[in-house]
C-alpha cells in the first residue's frame, strides 16, 4: 500500500511515518507534504496513492483546502489536535479521525478501517473481473484494464506506443500523449509475447509505430528517435542490437 503524510510539523510527521513503518512494514510512503500548496501540487500528478494521512491545520491554510483543489476518491485519516473539524473531515474522504498526540493503537485501529473497506472493494472488485477472464491483461482483445479509484478503464495495446519502467512503477505511454499507471510488470507485459513490441533494456518495451527511427550510438549501441516525446531516450546495448534491427525489418 502506497501512503502520503500532509503534515507540516517534521518531528510529528517522522513520529507518524514510524509509527506505521512499525505497524505495517509492508506499506511505502511516497511523500511527507508540509503544507496546503505542496500537497495540492503533489495530488495533481496522480500518484499511485492509496491512502492518506494528514493533519488539519497546515501553516498556509486547512488541508480541506487540499481535497477542495484536487478531487480524489483515496481514503483519508485525518490526525489532528483539534476536535472541532470532525463532521468536515468526513465530507473529505475521511474514514478515521485521530486526535493528538496518537498512540499506535488509534493509529493501527483507522488502519485497520482501512483495510477493512479496501477489502470490502476488492471483494467487489474480483466479481467484476470474472467477466473480464479474471486476468487484468485481456489477451484475446489485446487491451489492458487500467484502474483508477472505482474506474476500469480498457486501453487497446494498439494505441500504446511505449511501455515505461521508472521507481517501480509501470506506465503506458500512449499515441495520444496519454499516460496510464498499470498494476502489471514490465515482466508481465513482455510475457504476452505481442509482437508489435520489443523489449528494449530493462526500462522499455516499445511498439513499432512509434519508432521514427535508430541511429548507430557510442559504442555499437544503439539510440531511438520515436514519434512522441520522452524525458530520457532509449536505448539499445550492442548486444540486442542485432536482433532489434531483425525485428524492426520484420513486415
Amino acid at each position: 500500500m502506497n501512503y502520503v503524510i500532509i503534515e507540516d510539523e517534521k518531528l510529528t510527521a517522522k513520529d507518524l511515518e514510524f509509527s506505521i513503518k512499525e505497524l505495517r512494514p509492508n506499506y511505502t510512503l511516497l511523500k511527507k507534504l508540509p503544507s496546503v500548496k505542496s500537497a495540492v501540487a503533489y495530488l495533481r500528478k496522480k500518484p499511485p496513492i492509496d491512502l492518506v494521512f494528514s493533519d488539519i491545520q497546515l501553516t498556509d491554510g486547512l488541508s480541506f483546502e487540499v481535497f477542495k483543489k484536487v478531487h480524489i476518491s483515496t481514503p483519508v485519516i485525518f490526525c489532528t489536535a483539534y476536535d472541532e473539524y470532525a463532521l468536515n473531515a468526513f465530507e473529505a474522504n475521511g474514514i478515521a479521525y485521530i486526535l493528538k498526540p496518537f498512540t499506535k493503537k488509534n493509529i493501527e485501529t483507522a488502519i485497520n478501517k482501512f483495510e477493512n473497506l479496501t477489502q470490502n472493494k476488492k471483494n467487489k472488485l474480483i466479481e467484476l473481473l470474472k467477466y473480464f477472464d479474471q486476468s487484468n491483461i485481456a489477451k484475446t482483445n489485446n487491451s489492458v484494464l487500467i484502474h483508477q479509484g472505482e474506474k476500469i478503464i480498457p486501453v487497446n495495446l494498439n494505441d500504446v506506443a511505449v511501455v515505461s519502467l521508472k521507481k517501480g512503477i509501470v506506465r503506458l505511454h500512449t499515441f495520444k500523449n496519454e499516460e496510464f499507471i498499470a498494476s502489471e510488470t514490465l515482466e508481465e507485459f513482455e510475457k504476452l509475447e505481442y509482437p508489435n513490441f520489443f523489449r528494449a533494456n530493462r526500462q522499455y518495451l516499445v511498439q513499432k509505430k512509434a519508432i521514427k527511427n535508430a541511429v548507430r550510438y557510442f559504442n555499437r549501441r544503439l539510440v531511438l528517435h520515436l514519434n512522441l516525446s520522452l524525458n530520457e531516450k532509449i536505448i539499445i546495448s550492442k548486444e540486442k542490437a542485432p536482433l532489434f534491427l531483425k525485428w524492426l525489418a520484420q513486415a
